[in-house]
């Protein structure tokens, strides 16, 4: 199984046991329970203390901040191409520079996503 980002492909990697003793794999799945358990505090006690709480606003501003920067990005891409030229040096480092800020801005939204979908910070919601 593979996982496709927004600019990466990464390959799962479930424990598949070798051992085809059902008591070694219980114990393999033991330890791993155990590995992914202390990941999981881990996060929870750094993340909590750096960001205790995200809030709905806070998703609303980076969904617009990403919004934003991909549309810049695309918009003054167009624009260039519609001069008819071929794009300069500097150009293209523009271009480079806004998509890597959308890039940042959206990895940076999946990270706070995920990071409230494993419970390592509390969120509270937009208020209806």
């Amino acid at each position: 199984m593979s996982i496709m980002t927004s600019s990466t492909r990464r390959a799962g990697d479930h424990f598949e046991p070798t051992d085809t003793d059902p008591q070694v794999q219980r114990r393999m799945r033991g330890y791993l329970e155990q590995i992914d358990y202390t990941a999981f505090a881990s996060n929870k006690a750094v993340l909590s203390v750096s960001l205790p709480r995200v809030e709905g606003e806070q998703f609303q501003r980076l969904a617009v901040a990403a919004s934003t920067a991909r549309a810049r990005w695309v918009s003054e891409a167009v624009a260039m191409a519609d001069a008819g030229h071929t794009l300069s040096e500097a150009q293209v480092a523009r271009l480079h520079h806004l998509r890597s800020a959308y890039e940042e801005l959206t990895s940076v939204y999946e990270a706070m996503r995920r990071m409230v979908e494993r419970g390592y910070v509390a969120y509270r919601p937009i208020p209806a």
